[in-house]
């Protein structure tokens, strides 16, 4: 996957789990559909996007995120969706989840510009 790639990747992936936590805390216990990522990256035309605007889509949906995770109260936290594939998963689990997602594509992102 090229950085192109894996900064859409971020944006898309940062929809997703926007999507998911505000549908856990709507309706605890909701359902999650998996995402195939693979399928994304050839219906997204991932190869063709603007890095550029994939980071700002990135940044703009992260910051809304964070802005509602400072208000979220105890109990929000540990409300659960169930992922088709993982089973049931809390707010919490997934900002978790999604910490270490970023972590490991910025790393990525960190090797290719490296060469």
């Amino acid at each position: 996957m090229v950085y192109r790639e894996i900064l859409a990747h971020f944006a898309d992936v940062e929809i997703v789990t926007s999507w998911r936590i505000r549908a856990i805390l709507g309706a605890p216990g909701t359902p999650m559909q998996a995402m195939d990522q693979d399928a994304w990256v050839t219906a997204g035309h991932y190869d063709k996007r603007d890095p550029g605007q994939s980071v700002e889509v990135f940044r703009v949906l992260r910051e809304m995120n964070l802005a509602l995770f400072e208000t979220l109260t105890p109990e929000q936290w540990k409300h659960h969706g169930i992922h088709s594939e993982r089973g049931a998963e809390t707010v919490e689990h997934i900002v978790r989840l999604y910490a270490g997602h970023d972590l490991n594509h910025t790393h990525q992102v960190e090797q290719i510009l490296d060469r």
